[in-house]
């Protein structure tokens, strides 16, 4: 089966969504014939990767897979505006080329990755133009998001936005999403049941594990012995509540054994390292390649997972995954009942959203308990190998997506 994915990130050597899109696109490959339409790598540097412009189209083969790079605009600051501008910017250059890919080498499947919903339109009508199924994969709520932060406050361009997703997602013939409640806000939104698909993201559990020896993985990573890491590895950016972080370094100071190790960029990093300015119990690294990923998860003690409770519905934060893989407990913050919470619950602690006092508490907690932090980092890697092992979702996903598809197709 000719399979064509379309979405805005593809990446194989950064950590993320673009590196869930790139396992996807290898794994599928292994059976189909597949092809990749995304922009240029930028995220989430939020600047054009290496070898890349924000003005050029690029062809490149990855594994057997052709990727096209299509250009977009990247701002030099992120606000609302900004951001729509941007993700447009890519719907618009690479509209014409999804639609070729249609028209002359006619896939059978055509899997639109959201975000961004701008480029369902494109999506659809390849499909249409092939006679090929047409399947839209939600990896973010982004207009949910984007209201339950603020982003966007204009009420009547929110009600206009929300109506032309409905319309948009109406006409695809599967939509999945990669977690039980994201499937019900887009159940929410007049999919039927019989449309959706539960496709969560995942982790190989071959590359990310234990290793034996995590204080070389501390000095590999310039951090000084002796000290409890609780580490935060991602993308930072406004939606993950992160500034619970520098407020419980604050509550910990006179604690100078436990070090907050924050890795990553992202439009909110300024506001991090400001609000962290003269403590020294935080230090900022910038993001690992996803060839060191392993070496820097098990240089943590403790892994945080902030996460702002306005979006818990609407995002699934794929870095949980290397976190349970890597046998590491987990401090998320989470409401119990909620997909996170759910998962933490067995592995971790789980605290309110906004209770800096009760994160502080549960980062000193596991600092001072060594075997529960064992226990716990036993427990979530045991759950990473038995629900979320990438083997085994991406062949259940392969296979949703021949017994869907393909009947459409004949």
């Amino acid at each position: 089966m000719k399979i064509l994915i379309y979405g805005i990130n593809f990446d194989p050597e950064l950590i993320g969504v673009g590196k869930y899109t790139t396992e996807m696109a290898e794994f599928l490959a292994l059976k189909h014939e597949v092809r990749v339409v995304a922009a240029i790598p930028y995220y989430p540097a939020w600047k054009p990767g290496q070898g890349y412009s924000s003005w050029r189209y690029r062809s490149r083969a990855h594994k057997g897979i052709k990727v096209i790079h299509c250009p977009l605009w990247v701002p030099g600051t992120l606000s609302g505006f900004n951001r729509i501008i941007h993700l447009f910017s890519f719907a618009l250059s690479s509209f014409w080329v999804v639609l070729f890919q249609g028209i002359f080498w006619r896939p059978e499947a055509v899997l639109t990755v959201a975000p961004s919903m701008s480029c369902a339109l494109g999506g659809w009508l390849a499909a249409r133009l092939a006679g090929a199924c047409a399947w839209l994969h939600f990896q973010d709520l982004e207009l949910d998001v984007a209201e339950a932060i603020g982003l966007v406050r204009n009420k009547a361009l929110l009600k206009a936005a929300h109506f032309v997703e409905r319309l948009l997602i109406a006409l695809f013939d599967v939509v999945s999403a990669i977690s039980p409640a994201m499937c019900g806000r887009v159940a929410a939104k007049g999919v039927s049941a019989q449309k959706t698909v539960l496709f969560p993201n995942c982790v190989d559990t071959r590359a990310i594990y234990p290793l034996p020896d995590p204080q070389s993985c501390r000095g590999a990573m310039g951090i000084p012995d002796g000290k409890i890491v609780a580490l935060y590895s991602g993308n930072l950016g406004g939606k993950q509540g992160l500034d619970i972080m520098p407020k419980a370094a604050v509550l910990l100071r006179d604690r100078p054994d436990i070090l907050f190790v924050i890795c990553g960029e992202g439009g909110y990093r300024g506001t991090l390292e400001c609000a962290s300015a003269g403590l020294g119990n935080v230090v900022f690294m910038n993001l690992q390649p996803a060839g060191r990923l392993n070496i820097l998860l098990n240089a943590a003690h403790i892994h945080l997972l902030p996460q702002r409770n306005e979006v818990a519905d609407y995002v699934m934060p794929s870095k949980l995954f290397g976190m349970l893989a890597s046998g590491r407990p987990v401090v998320a913050v989470a409401a119990p009942g909620s997909t996170v919470g759910d998962i933490v619950d067995q592995c971790g602690v789980l605290v309110a959203p906004g209770d800096v006092r009760a994160f502080a508490q549960a980062v000193q907690d596991l600092a001072d308990d060594e075997q529960r932090r064992g226990r716990m980092g036993d427990s979530g890697r045991a759950l990473a190998q038995e629900m979320f092992e990438s083997g085994s979702v991406l062949g259940q996903f392969e296979q949703k997506l021949s017994e869907r598809c393909q009947p459409l197709c004949r």
